[in-house]
């Protein structure tokens, strides 16, 4: 069946739904932006408790999944704020693989 992954053995048949629809896409690129912040913590030599604010430079690609997302990413990342900008002065460029996102983080 397209877009389903089934395997059985014996008497017992499981079927998965690998299709990857829109809320599903915009969870994983929030995830990622939580991976790739907590490592330019990590960088940056902030510790574990420091707060941080974060801005990241708007891009069609993860604008969504940020403004859904915001405050799950803010949770995982001891961000006070989560903050879509025009323009990031000194950015970091992290190469997600169709895209590039600027960010920036600063401890407050």
């Amino acid at each position: 069946m397209p877009g389903w992954l089934v395997a059985n053995e014996g008497k017992l048949t499981v079927a998965l739904d690998i299709t990857v629809n829109d809320e599903l896409m915009q969870e994983g690129i929030a995830r990622e932006l939580v991976n790739r912040i907590q490592n330019l913590r990590k960088s940056s030599g902030y510790e574990i408790t420091d707060k941080i604010k974060v801005e990241i430079q708007k891009l069609a690609e993860i604008n969504g999944a940020v403004n859904i997302f915001s405050g799950y990413i803010a949770s995982q990342t001891l961000a006070n704020s989560i903050v879509l900008v025009d323009n990031i002065d000194i950015p970091t460029a992290l190469d997600f693989e169709d895209y590039i996102v600027n960010i920036k983080i600063t401890k407050v």
